[in-house]
């Protein structure tokens, strides 16, 4: 896949709606991002060009990559339950996605690239 809407065109029905506001969340805190495809998923890139995060939709879960422990580090209690790994976060499918808590991890994101940038 080469585009975000081929992506989303694929998916099945009941998981697109997830998806797509997943990704309205993700783009409403980070306005400046820029859209892409990295590793055949949905990805948002900022300052200048600089990984921020990436979703997709999985057989039982729905994941969002922010590939840092920073941001695991920064959350604390509030991302616990749904870490699956280092950058890792996974949310069932059998629930709502908690977009309160995918919008903290973008801004915790946006502030540690912030912070590398400035050094």
């Amino acid at each position: 896949m080469t585009t975000v809407e081929e992506y989303l065109a694929a998916l099945p029905d009941a998981r697109r709606g997830a998806v797509e506001e997943l990704r309205e969340t993700i783009r409403a805190a980070a306005p400046d991002a820029t859209e892409t495809i990295a590793y055949q998923m949905p990805a948002f890139r900022s300052h200048g060009g600089q990984f921020l995060v990436s979703y997709a939709a999985f057989k039982n879960h729905y994941s969002l990559f922010p590939a840092s422990g920073a941001v695991i580090e920064a959350l604390g209690a509030a991302i616990e339950p749904y870490l699956a790994g280092k950058g890792t976060i996974r949310f069932p499918a059998s629930a709502p996605i908690p977009m309160a808590v995918v919008a903290r991890v973008v801004k915790a994101r946006l502030e540690e690239l912030g912070a590398r940038t400035a050094r």
